[in-house]
């Protein structure tokens, strides 16, 4: 069976730098109707655990370790049996979270994850935190890319743990490198594609200075 790309939305905040914001998160559920993967776990598990269903969870995938993005990775994993994997240089902001539970594995820039026959590659995608990363499947056509890429632009860079030229840097030469018609699933808001992102890096650069 083809894999296909299961989404919701969640409710919830986000916390850094003495400062809290109401916030609504993308989930994604990759997999078939037997297996999948789960990038992300913010808010609310039994949101979540509905859109897996049956299905076996093979990995929760963190595109960087915000609280809104891995509040509820601890439960996830709990209720699943699925491990959380998550890039080494975030691991600062995951300790912030949960001090006392750290993830069970770590992900690597290049890192191929199989899951229904078809491949997420891990892409280390820095800026909006130092472990953020993005998930290319070709096979699907789309590329995850969490709080890095945005209809509309860069993720934020003004808070603690990023920087603004690393999240454009990341940009230019990990994603836009990537087919114009690939889809961009996002961890928050709308989609996008490379193809109508990529005019207007320029316009980004002379924002960011």
């Amino acid at each position: 069976m083809t894999a296909r790309v299961d989404h919701a939305v969640t409710a919830g905040t986000f916390s850094l730098d003495g400062e809290t914001f109401e916030v609504d998160n993308n989930v994604w559920v990759i997999g078939d109707d037997s297996e999948c993967v789960v990038l992300d776990a913010p808010h609310d598990v039994a949101a979540i655990l509905a859109l897996v269903g049956e299905r076996r969870v093979r990995a929760i995938l963190a595109t960087h370790a915000h609280d809104d993005h891995v509040r509820v990775a601890p439960e996830l994993a709990e209720a699943t049996g699925a491990p959380v994997l998550l890039h080494a240089a975030d691991r600062v902001m995951w300790d912030m979270v949960h001090p006392y539970l750290p993830p069970h594995g770590e992900l690597h820039d290049g890192q191929e994850i199989e899951v229904a026959g078809t491949t997420l590659r891990v892409l280390h995608t820095p800026g909006h935190s130092p472990g953020a990363c993005s998930f290319h499947a070709p096979d699907l056509g789309v590329v995850f890319t969490g709080d890095t890429l945005f209809n509309g632009g860069p993720g934020a860079t003004g808070r603690s743990h990023s920087d603004f030229d690393t999240i454009v840097r990341s940009i230019r030469t990990r994603l836009l490198t990537l087919p114009a018609e690939t889809v961009v699933h996002t961890g928050h808001g709308a989609d996008t594609t490379i193809g109508a992102e990529a005019p207007h890096l320029q316009e980004w650069l002379a924002r960011g200075h």
